[in-house]
């Protein structure tokens, strides 16, 4: 009887033993399941902080074009293209304003004009160029042709073509 209790002590500490094993086991396997989703989940977080970093420069940028927009009450091309180089102080040194036609979207109304402006320094070239990006009003530079002046080589003659959206 006593090499009976023995065998069925020895067996039950080996079903105790061999229970711990396959729980520590399934443990395991659970715990490497739980790590593969942490990692995924945090590849997603990173991906997730991206688009909103793109999706918060695209907002910022669309409220940059809506806020012109709304601050513009310029009707056409030539008004805006005398307004910037008026509070320029070059309204005298715009050779021509040639209006090349009008497009019609579901945005508003473009319209595309040739400006010539002749005998500018550098400076004021470059004053004109930064006017124009930032002037409150939706006008685009499309093209520019820039030359030496003629009679002082220091001097620069510029052909922008030039766009305007008009909202509806």
């Amino acid at each position: 009887m006593k090499g009976l209790l023995k065998n069925r002590r020895f067996l039950i500490v080996i079903i105790v033993i061999l229970v711990f094993i396959f729980l520590c086991a399934y443990e395991l396997s659970i715990l490497s399941s739980a790590k593969k989703e942490l990692n995924t989940l945090k590849s997603q977080q990173k991906d997730m902080i991206m688009l909103r970093e793109e999706f918060l420069s695209l907002k910022k940028k669309m409220d940059y074009v809506e806020d012109k927009k709304n601050l513009s009450q310029v009707q056409g091309i030539i008004q805006a293209v005398d307004d910037v180089f008026l509070s320029l102080g070059l309204k005298d040194r715009v050779g021509s304003i040639k209006s090349t036609g009008k497009i019609e979207t579901k945005e508003g109304i473009i319209e595309d004009a040739e400006v010539s402006i002749e005998k500018v320094t550098m400076n004021e070239m470059v004053n004109i160029f930064y006017k124009i990006k930032n002037v409150p009003m939706r006008l685009t530079i499309k093209k520019v042709s820039i030359k030496k002046a003629f009679e002082n080589p220091e001097l620069l003659n510029i052909n922008l073509s030039l766009s305007f959206l008009k909202s509806q």
